[in-house]
């Protein structure tokens, strides 16, 4: 039952990473796409049906994995309490900038907000990413199974590590070019004319940023955690994910190139899928990672009760499928492109 429910928290965090992604890819791209006032409405508009509905993945993964692994949650939430607290206000200043911009007709008011949607964007990656770098190069756990972390300190990734290092600052340099690609190829299908050309033009240069980081990474995680690969040569299945990462990396180049908007989303999001799926299936069965592997927090000794378990699956199924419908439902009843309305 821990493994399913392992799979499940897994399944919700690539879910939020692909469709609030995309979100916060456009928020990255903001003033890249945007020339003027009406250009960057156009940008709000492609997201503004769905971005709100899109971080509710956010809160449900929480919530999962409160209910499913307790002890993790209770460890992590105290032990990463300083850069949570920054999520929490970058969140809470993303949303301002989408929703207080069109409050006033006044140049400077809105290019404040556009700026702040746009800042706010640009850290949330970078801490999501660092956020993953941390739970990938393991943390100060104690026998007791929580940890404190400053913000830094040596900017190396043993001993007294910081939540920020270089391998982890490297983590949120990745993720900030693969959501800022994600988004741009989420602009391109929701717009046309000029501000599609530019995003596609982002996709194509930042194309090769995100295989030179990808590379870079993937040479950093086999230094810091070389313990990754354990479960790639024991279930060789495994390997599909590496090469659907390279596969997903060749679709994007050819479909931006071929002008094929939805082809070219669909494998930034199998890009991001598998880049995700690819550090879970490395550190099964783990779920936080401690620096001494004896204090390791696993699906087995972080899992709630057998009995809570199997009955939240009853109900868990029910909610995905109604949730599953719902967004289906959002995103047809939004299809077709954004036209830029004239602000001058």
């Amino acid at each position: 039952m821990e493994t399913v429910w392992f799979m499940i928290v897994a399944f919700m965090l690539v879910c939020y990473v692909i469709l609030d992604g995309f979100d916060i890819g456009a928020g990255i791209v903001h003033f890249l796409v945007g020339r003027n006032e009406g250009e960057r409405a156009t940008v709000i508009r492609s997201i503004g049906p769905v971005w709100d509905g899109n971080e509710v993945w956010l809160l449900a993964t929480g919530g999962t994995l409160y209910f499913a692994f307790p002890v993790l949650y209770s460890s992590a939430f105290s032990g990463f309490y300083l850069p949570l607290i920054m999520v929490l206000w970058l969140l809470i200043m993303r949303a301002a900038g989408i929703e207080l911009r069109h409050q006033m007709d006044n140049h400077l008011w809105t290019s404040f907000w556009d700026f702040v949607f746009t800042f706010s964007s640009i850290l949330l990656a970078i801490f999501f990413g660092a956020a993953l770098g941390n739970v990938i190069r393991g943390v100060p756990l104690d026998a007791t199974g929580y940890f404190f972390e400053p913000l830094f300190t040596n900017w190396g990734v043993t001993g007294s590590t910081g939540i920020l290092d270089w391998f982890t600052v490297l983590s949120g340099i990745v993720a900030l070019i693969a959501l800022a690609v994600h988004g741009a190829s989420w602009i391109a299908l929701k717009t046309e004319g000029e501000i599609n050309i530019r995003a596609r033009r982002i996709v194509s240069y930042g194309w090769y940023a995100l295989v030179v980081v990808t590379v870079l990474s993937l040479a950093a995680v086999l230094q810091v955690r070389p313990q990754l690969l354990d479960n790639y040569f024991v279930l060789p299945i495994g390997w599909i994910i590496p090469l659907a990462v390279i596969g997903s990396l060749v679709a994007i180049k050819m479909f931006n190139a071929r002008g094929s908007e939805r082809n070219a989303f669909l494998a930034t999001s199998v890009y991001l899928a598998m880049m995700l799926g690819g550090a879970v299936f490395g550190l099964f069965p783990n779920v936080l990672p401690a620096l001494d592997p004896a204090h390791n927090l696993t699906i087995y000794n972080a899992k709630a009760g057998d009995y809570g378990l199997g009955v939240g699956l009853i109900w868990w199924s029910i909610a995905i499928v109604i949730a599953l419908g719902y967004f289906t439902f959002l995103f047809r009843t939004f299809k077709g492109k954004v036209v830029v309305e004239d602000h001058t």
